[in-house]
């Protein structure tokens, strides 16, 4: 593996079988992608509807195996049947639905119940359970039950649990898609922290142009290959090519698009609100601008 890298993706291909007609063809959904996940980032992968990004994120920790080509996390073959233990303490996953990974009545039994099935000593298990909690902002809820919960508080107990099995990477698939804008809002913030005061190594799926502007590097799927990597500045500085393929992008970043197309003079890489403002304060304060 590259140096530094915590997974690397090598030409992976992925296709599912067609249960219901076995003569037919198999799907192929991943198409040759080439990623290499580092140490400590933040990564956003975004895609339309059928892109593969759900596929790839399931194979970061082993749920699926790749028809062929490899995955490698830590150095370990995600198709090694032997090696799925150790691979799945490495990257922890994080999926759409909190409920369908809440297994307990109570929210401190549930974050523990990982750590229990490894084989964590209680004292320990102890610890992780309250450190996890509180990386959080849980921990005031741990008597709770469960389904007591706000959706955005539910996600948040789900994070905790895959926190206390102390992973170095967490992929976490669409993770806020069936919440409100306050239990977004509360998710992201909980990732965000997790990546800059724990260390983390975060891949965040999902379809918000917003959350996706806030990572360190974005990853655009598109029929099964990558067709964009890089900062979110270059990536959203794409608008044609992207809306080409079904995405949109931040509104500011739209916005800045639209106002260059009228003939506009604005950097088209400004993806948040403070610098648009800023930018058309100038462009505005000019005596040459042009009108707006």
């Amino acid at each position: 593996m590259a140096e530094n890298c915590i997974i690397e993706v090598q030409d992976l291909h992925f296709a599912y079988e067609n249960e219901l007609e076995p003569e037919k063809p198999a799907h192929e959904v991943l198409k040759g992608v080439n990623l290499q996940i580092r140490r400590g980032e933040f990564v956003a992968v975004l895609g339309h509807n059928g892109s593969g990004k759900s596929t790839l994120a399931k194979h970061l920790n082993a749920i699926l195996q790749p028809t062929s080509g490899k995955v490698l996390v830590e150095g370990m073959d995600t198709s090694d049947p032997e090696l799925l233990f150790d691979i799945r303490q490495h990257v922890g996953m994080v999926f759409q639905n909190p409920d369908n990974q809440i297994v307990a009545t109570i929210v401190e039994e549930d974050v523990a119940f990982a750590p229990e099935n490894l084989g964590v000593p209680r004292e320990e298990m102890r610890k992780r359970v309250d450190d996890a909690l509180k990386a959080v902002h849980m921990y005031e809820y741990r008597h709770h039950a469960p389904h007591q919960l706000s959706g955005g508080q539910k996600q948040r107990v789900a994070i905790a649990g895959i926190i206390a099995m102390r992973p170095d990477c967490i992929v976490l698939d669409e993770p806020t898609a069936m919440l409100d804008p306050h239990g977004r809002r509360q998710v992201m913030r909980t990732i965000r922290s997790l990546n800059r005061e724990y260390g983390i190594t975060i891949v965040l799926i999902t379809h918000y142009m917003e959350e996706a502007a806030e990572c360190d590097r974005v990853v655009v799927m598109d029929s099964g290959r990558v067709l964009l990597d890089d900062t979110p500045r270059q990536v959203f500085s794409h608008v044609a090519q992207l809306k080409d393929v079904g995405l949109d992008v931040p509104q500011v970043t739209e916005l800045v698009y639209l106002l260059n197309q009228a003939g506009c003079q604005l950097d088209p890489h400004i993806i948040h609100e403070e610098e648009c403002v800023e930018a058309l304060a100038q462009l505005l304060g000019a005596p040459d601008a042009p009108g707006v």
